[in-house]
């Protein structure tokens, strides 16, 4: 008895889907209504249902860097997902490789000119992006899973998907992999950037309002013209080609798919996938088995009929007995299921004469597999079809293999996890692909960042490489460094920054006073900050001097210092700590008296640099706090300072619509501090609201990783650049970040510049090789090259 689902495939493929050739560009595409949840209703021959399909996107995993044991956990993985797929439907997974054009390349990668004094900094990066990008196989792939099913109406259909959706992303989820359902018109999209390859800047289409209107999407995706010809297509100006995989090899290794789709090409590969009901699959594999006995057991009668009674069994006929067997085994034994396969992908190029040789190109790569591709000849039409995300299906019956889920898992779809965020920042080349990664942390759940790396690793330059793309690409951000090693002066004098430097002799003071209307997030600003001076005059007398009594003075104190500033609308002169230690002078209490002696020294003594008005702008869009002659015992307050001043700028900010960038190097010192680890704490959590985001950058990592407010901060942040790292420095970032061992090895031993980046969920291995040019000469601090 046949299997049911061929016998349905073969009758709705006794007419073509194309029977005749199509009049127009339109009648190409086989879809006979779109709906606005992204559901097409596509062409079939069965009067008796109609056919429904919808399409995901899912994201890549780094498959190809994993050790064997966690490849062969991720390939049975798949096999799961495999094994979920519904009897009653049809599934496609395409690869979707689409060359990098000029126009998106520049909008999406290259710094703009901006026709100012830092116009030979851009073309210096832009030159270098370009470099990088000639390096990287420059194609952006897309991955996508469609369903088909045949239901009666829509509605019946979007059932069914709601529950596809929820089974496939919990599986995929397992995977490491995240499944987006795609809307029409990003579903649209997949087939005009096809037909239209060389459209530079394709204008938005709001399927929605289009539809509303009475347009047709096929007039939309639809390219200029198609010509027909036996073995290929001409597709607008571009001419393309329908292959199917015609010959399997016994055994495939589980990178055949990445080897064909690893190639600067524009090309589409589907892989449809059918599974068989297990009784069919049962009842078929116990047929084929029967079958092969009953041919064994007529070859030997004839052998005995001539007295060849010894003869042995040929090797053929004894490799099909062995491949029947196990094929049963597999279905009843090792929860195998049997699947309806076949694999079609069209490739497109500019000219017939290079078609031709990307062919031979692609047939080449699969004969060193043990396969062969075919050209599908006069059902070029068809192919195309099959191979795009449309849902069809079409001579699928004619070009279909039985496989088990195992082999069905070697075409494995994932290769290597790709970061390529629009208008984001260069940070490295991926190290497994070479293609760029592009990251746009306000795209992230957060934007807070660590760079953790050894001495000599790369991590001060990789800060300054974010710093200066921050300051030439984003007019509307401002930047923030505090600097404890004064590796950033050369970069403020570059771009006009304000060097504020700190110390107990020095001529620039910041009031710790300074406050602006938005500093209470919307309650009293006086509030907040007179938490803030509490926590000073904690860090000043010690928190076991600081009770109940105290903290009321300084709270009531703080209150009256401000009245007239407020009632002024935080315009005039602001008080500062000289007016304040008057203040408490005044009251009555005796603690108000010990109080005002333990500021003496930092308001009228010789740490009284946060006691005078501000005299530094601090307004400027790159202020750089210089804090390496802070000494010992100044260094707990005025990083208290700092940080309140650098709250009061990116509240202000946050009023203005302006962002603000923080960077914190050598951060580890912050946490030596209970207070200053406190204040940095709730300023890591509360600036996403503000519209800023925080960097940490320190070699220190084992200090740092002492405080619990730091691992908690490293556990929250959603952008970490760990570069090579101490030994004992790897094991607790491991533990602290899911880091596997496979992955550790990108950040043992790392060449400079190089290591593992946490991208939100994504684990990406990186690599960094600057050139030498203007940029260079402003990053780096390596000794040995400034003696030369």
């Amino acid at each position: 008895m046949p299997i049911s689902i061929l016998q349905k495939i073969g009758k709705e493929n006794r007419n073509h889907l194309f029977s005749k050739r199509p009049e127009t560009a339109q009648e190409t595409i086989p879809v006979i209504e779109f709906f606005k949840d992204g559901i097409f209703e596509i062409e079939s021959n069965n009067k008796d249902t109609r056919k429904f399909s919808k399409c995901w996107q899912f994201t890549d995993i780094n498959y190809s860097d994993l050790a064997d044991d966690m490849k062969r956990a991720t390939f049975e993985q798949y096999g799961e997902i495999l094994n979920s797929l519904d009897n009653n439907s049809i599934t496609k997974i395409t690869i979707n490789n689409r060359l990098l054009n000029k126009e998106e390349f520049r909008n999406s990668i290259l710094m703009p000119i901006e026709n100012d004094q830092y116009d030979h900094f851009r073309q210096d990066y832009n030159m270098m992006l370009e470099e990088k990008a000639n390096d990287s196989n420059g194609v952006v792939q897309d991955k996508y899973i469609t369903v088909t099913v045949d239901r009666n109406d829509i509605q019946e259909a979007r059932l069914f998907f709601n529950r596809i959706n929820a089974e496939l992303s919990g599986q995929f989820a397992k995977i490491g992999s995240r499944l987006k359902e795609l809307t029409l018109s990003e579903r649209l999209a997949i087939f005009y950037s096809f037909y239209h390859p060389d459209d530079d800047s394709p204008v938005p289409y709001d399927a929605e309002m289009e539809m509303g209107l009475g347009h047709n999407p096929k007039d939309y995706i639809a390219p200029d013209g198609i010509g027909y010809n036996d073995g290929y297509l001409k597709i607008g100006n571009r001419y393309a080609r329908a292959l199917y995989l015609r010959q399997y090899a016994s055994w495939l290794n589980d990178d055949f798919v990445t080897r064909l789709v690893d190639i600067n090409k524009n090309l589409v590969l589907s892989v449809d996938v059918i599974p068989i009901p297990a009784d069919e699959a049962i009842r078929e594999a116990e047929n084929r088995r029967l079958s092969v006995e009953a041919n064994i057991t007529a070859w030997q009668r004839k052998q005995n009929e001539q007295n060849n009674f010894a003869a042995e069994i040929p090797y053929d006929m004894q490799q099909q007995r062995d491949e029947t067997k196990e094929y049963l085994n597999d279905l009843t034994n090792r929860d195998q299921r049997m699947m309806l396969s076949c694999l079609t992908m069209v490739i497109t190029a500019p000219s017939l004469e290079q078609l031709e040789q990307d062919t031979e190109d692609i047939m080449a790569t699969v004969r060193a597999a043990m396969c062969q591709f075919g050209v599908m000849q006069m059902q070029q039409l068809e192919g195309l079809a099959a191979a795009l995300p449309y849902g069809t299906n079409d001579k699928l019956d004619r070009i279909n293999r039985t496989l088990t889920t195992e082999s069905l898992s070697a075409f494995m779809p994932f290769n290597v996890q790709e970061i390529r965020h629009g208008g984001g920042i260069y940070y490295g080349q991926n190290k497994i692909s070479k293609n760029l990664i592009i990251v746009d942390r306000k795209q992230l759940q957060n934007g807070n960042s660590f760079i953790l790396g050894v001495s000599g690793s790369g991590k001060s330059f990789t800060g300054k490489n974010e710093v200066i793309n921050i300051l030439l690409r984003n007019p509307n951000a401002d930047v923030i460094v505090i600097d404890p090693e004064r590796e950033y002066s050369k970069l403020a004098k570059e771009f006009d920054g304000s060097l504020i430097k700190i110390s107990a002799t020095s001529d620039t003071h910041i009031n710790a006073m300074d406050i602006n209307a938005d500093y209470g997030e919307g309650a009293n600003p006086v509030t907040l900050k007179s938490e803030f001076i509490m926590s000073l005059c904690a860090q000043i007398m010690g928190e076991s001097y600081l009770g109940p009594k105290e903290k009321s003075i300084i709270d009531r104190c703080t209150n009256k210092v401000y009245a007239k500033y407020i009632s002024k609308g935080y315009k005039g002169w602001i008080p500062d700590l000289k007016e304040l230690k008057r203040e408490i002078e005044r009251q009555r209490e005796p603690e108000a008296q010990d109080l005002a002696v333990a500021l003496e020294m930092f308001v009228d003594g010789s740490l009284n640099t946060f006691a005078q008005k501000t005299n530094v702008d601090t307004d400027n869009r790159f202020i750089v706090y210089d804090i390496l002659d802070l000494g010992e015992q100044l260094l707990p307050v005025g990083m208290l300072v700092v940080l309140d001043s650098i709250l009061n700028r990116i509240t202000a900010n946050r009023a203005r619509g302006r962002q603000t960038y923080i960077f914190i190097d050598e951060i580890y010192l912050l946490f030596l501090n209970q207070y200053s680890s406190q204040f940095l704490m709730k300023l890591w959590k509360r600036v996403r609201k503000y519209n800023a985001m925080c960097t940490g950058i320190t070699q220190n990592v084992e200090d740092l990783l002492r405080s619990d407010d730091a691992r908690e901060m490293l556990g929250n942040s959603e952008f970490i650049i760990m570069l090579n790292q101490a030994p004992t420095d790897r094991f607790t970032l491991a533990q602290l970040l899911n880091i596997s061992e496979d992955q550790q090895k990108h950040i043992t031993g790392a060449e400079t510049g190089s290591g593992l980046m946490k991208i939100g969920d994504t684990m990406v291995p990186f690599i960094n090789r600057f050139p030498r040019n203007s940029l260079y000469e402003l990053m780096h601090t390596d000794p040995k090259e400034k003696e030369i």
